[in-house]
């Protein structure tokens, strides 16, 4: 998982920016890092301006925000989501109930009850069960 959100910074933001950071293969955590620091040096600099930063930061934070999920959840981690950033990104989705499937990038809705929580709704659209626990935990 790691990997593809790296793989999605450097794809959305970094190469059309021509950054490509020199990371250790064999240290994550230092991967990350090095990418984060890269973002945030190019994000600062003028190429900065060539890129549609209203259409790649919300997917860039969207990608991040849900994949924080994605791995708390399986490492039975608090999983908690800022429920505004889950309002923002929910309200921001195509409305076809089936348009992000269709993308074949995201799974298919989930259905969830109208009472439950923002973090939930968003999970539930972006194809993911919010119920779902690990079977070993």
């Amino acid at each position: 998982m790691l990997e593809h959100v790296i793989g999605f910074h450097d794809v959305l933001l970094l190469l059309p920016l021509g950054c490509k950071p020199d990371r250790p293969r064999d240290d994550p955590q230092a991967r990350w890092q090095l990418t984060y620091d890269s973002v945030a040096e190019a994000v600062g600099s003028d190429g900065a301006a060539q890129l549609d930063e209203y259409r790649l930061m919300p997917n860039l934070t969207r990608d991040v925000l849900v994949h924080t999920w994605d791995l708390a959840r399986a490492v039975g981690a608090d999983d908690s989501l800022d429920l505004a950033w889950c309002e923002l990104f929910c309200a921001g989705l195509p409305e076809g109930a089936r348009a992000l499937a269709a993308s074949g990038m995201f799974g298919a809705p989930v259905p969830v009850g109208d009472e439950t929580d923002a973090q939930a709704k968003l999970l539930a659209r972006l194809g993911r069960d919010p119920s779902w626990r690990p079977e070993s935990l």
